[in-house]
């Protein structure tokens, strides 16, 4: 009877693997995982012994080939058998694909990480072209395993939906530990004995008590973590639109060929064709066949106009698109057309896929603004806790989505970035590891197929092993910069000889505010709280901007959004935080206040001679300063 009872366990928990594996929503998956580990009596959050006794507890052998893969990709000696990055708590922001993706390489490193989605289920049936190499990295991962049809034949695509759900999959297979229906609502910064915590909502979950050394946002394109800056690259009006329609999965649906890309200027014939018998005018078009039938195409605007699609023309494109000016009932129309039109009127029964929200899935896109970070980490510190933070995914370069680059650079940022991660769980100096991921950084925008490497079974996430001629040392540590507050960038050798340099500090500042009432500067805290020093700071160099008399040592906001405001408008340094949070904050970041000082004293002493301290004669903080805003201009702040 025993033994009895030992089979049913074992079949039962080899059903529920079963079910886990062919699981097709998170949901599903989040729930069979669950029964798997009760079943095996296995704890999910043993991070570190959670897959090792995973496999022994599980002895079937439909896992034993998913073990293997597994395990060829965990032996490679960049994980350093798992102990890299064993003192690492790492937090990612977003299972999206990027963030599911670099999930996996930390938990390989050894680390423990926890990842956050807001969203309680994949909902997303756009389609992501593969590079030869995703395709490759995927299969190594057990991708078919989970998903049968993946890439079989010549197929070179996958709805953002399945892919989600094999890294998953993957992702809780390894001991990462995955938290769906939760948001982000910031950092919150280490004080008493906790170090780097989020806010969350809801408040009570348990991984708002996660402490993390590591943060990494994959959460989107507009979402940007403090102390990050985004470009703008505008260009030609672009107007995309996407259009999932329902696969039925017959026969005749699947001799319908894909398009795997016509663009106007190499098929004038077919726009032409689609312009004059419908009226819909296109710069290009992308057809792939996957959980839906998925449509990407690029609308001119004069023709949507004519459509009635967009109702009023403006030349602001945010204005153009936005919800009240587009007839969504006609974007229907327009993109069903197009739809029917270049596949030969074969996919004769066109119904929309629901999206998340049960409406039909078509959506109109403005491309003509892209954002991109201007650049992909930084370190932050705070009572003596550092947070190496860095981005993946859309927040880090917004993809054109008709161009099919996306998830293939992502990936690569994906691993760009656990190469950074663990670069700082062996100790590297955090500067090193800041310039050798910009380095890397500056690559990831003109990577192609082409030029990366062609062995793509010898990928990891050493960054020698991907692109062709990559130096790692292009940006060295003293470029790059690390934030020590919101929005104040600053750099590395301003850390360099700190307790003489802050004492000079000190004294630079006490001598250029002797005198002034209400101002005794004793500290690099307590001292600047009014603002009345800081205003008096600026009053000694330019009198002509501050009028001392006027201001009243109480109205503390006023006073250094005064002073801010003037800094900023005329010597171009930005402020260290905003004025109501320098009032209110129980404690004034020592570190930041020397830096902002620092870049004070180094602009009023270019531009008055009355302060006679040439940069040979500097302490090293404002050596380092100087030399850097003369080298590196661009960099904010110095």
């Amino acid at each position: 009877m025993e033994e009895r009872g030992i089979i049913d366990a074992s079949n039962r928990s080899h059903a529920t693997f079963d079910l886990f594996i062919q699981a097709p929503s998170c949901e599903e998956v989040m729930q069979h995982f669950a029964d798997l580990c009760r079943q095996l009596d296995i704890d999910p959050k043993d991070f570190r012994n959670f897959y090792t006794q995973l496999k022994e507890k599980l002895n079937y052998w439909k896992a034993k080939a998913l073990w293997s893969k597994l395990d060829k990709r965990a032996s490679h000696a960049d994980y350093q058998q798992g102990k890299a990055c064993t003192k690492n708590k790492c937090l990612v922001l977003g299972a999206g694909p990027c963030g599911l993706r670099v999930a996996i390489e930390l938990a390989l490193l050894g680390a423990q990480v926890v990842v956050l989605e807001k969203r309680e289920s994949f909902s997303r049936n756009n389609v992501l072209h593969l590079w030869p190499y995703t395709i490759c990295d995927l299969r190594g991962l057990g991708a078919k395993k989970f998903y049968g049809k993946f890439c079989s034949g010549s197929l070179d695509h996958i709805s953002i939906r399945q892919l989600q759900l094999i890294l998953l999959k993957v992702s809780l297979l390894l001991g990462v530990e995955v938290n769906t229906g939760v948001e982000f609502q910031g950092l919150i910064e280490p004080s008493g004995e906790n170090g780097w915590m989020a806010k969350l909502q809801p408040r009570s979950h348990p991984a708002s008590a996660f402490q993390f050394d590591v943060f990494i946002s994959a959460g989107g394109g507009r979402f940007v973590p403090d102390g990050f800056k985004h470009k703008e690259l505008r260009g030609k009006l672009a107007i995309g639109i996407t259009a999932n329609f329902v696969n039925g999965n017959t026969a005749a649906e699947a001799q319908v060929a894909e398009i795997s890309g016509v663009a106007r200027i190499y098929n004038q014939k077919f726009f032409q064709e689609l312009l004059t018998e419908t009226g819909i005018d296109l710069e290009n078009i992308v057809y792939y066949k996957d959980d839906t039938h998925y449509f990407v195409m690029t609308a001119k605007k004069k023709s949507l106009l004519k459509k009635g699609v967009i109702k009023q023309d403006y030349s602001d494109a945010e204005q153009l698109l936005a919800p009240e000016n587009v007839d969504h009932e006609a974007l229907c129309h327009y993109a069903h057309d197009a739809a029917h039109f270049s596949t030969g009127g074969k996919l004769s029964d066109l119904e929309f896929a629901q999206n998340h929200a049960n409406q039909p899935d078509v959506a109109m896109f403005d491309f003509t603004c892209m954002h991109r970070a201007e650049n992909a980490s930084l370190v932050r510190e705070r009572r003596g806790r550092k947070l190496l933070m860095g981005l993946v995914g859309d927040c880090l370069v917004e993809p054109f989505w008709p161009l099919g680059t996306g998830i293939a650079r992502g990936f690569m940022a994906a691993f760009d970035t656990a190469w950074m991660v663990r670069s700082w769980g062996m100790g590297v100096p955090h500067f090193k590891v800041l310039a050798e991921r910009e380095s890397i950084y500056q690559l990831l925008s003109q990577t192609t197929p082409e030029n990366t490497s062609k062995n793509y079974a010898a990928y990891s996430i050493n960054p020698k092993t991907r692109y062709q001629s990559v130096n790692l040392s292009s940006i060295q540590p003293h470029q790059v910069s690390t934030d020590i507050n919101v929005s104040l960038l600053v750099f590395p050798f301003l850390f360099v000889d700190s307790v003489s340099g802050f004492e000079e500090l000190l004294k630079w500042c006490q001598k250029h505010t002797s005198g002034y009432e209400d101002v005794n500067i004793k500290d690099f805290t307590q001292s600047w709280r009014s603002g009345l020093a800081l205003c008096a700071l600026i009053h000694h160099f330019r009198p002509k901007l501050i009028d001392m008399a006027s201001l009243d040592k109480s109205n503390i906001v006023h006073n250094n959004q005064l002073a801010f405001s003037v800094l900023e408008k005329e010597l171009g340094i930005p402020p260290v935080m905003s004025p109501s949070d320098l009032a209110n904050s129980e404690h004034i970041d020592r570190l930041s206040m020397v830096l902002y000082l620092t870049q004070v004293r180094s602009a009023f002493s270019h531009h008055h001679k009355r302060v006679r301290c040439p940069p040979t004669e500097m302490c090293p903080v404002l050596r380092s300063a100087v030399s850097l805003r003369r080298s590196y201009p661009e960099f904010i702040g110095l």
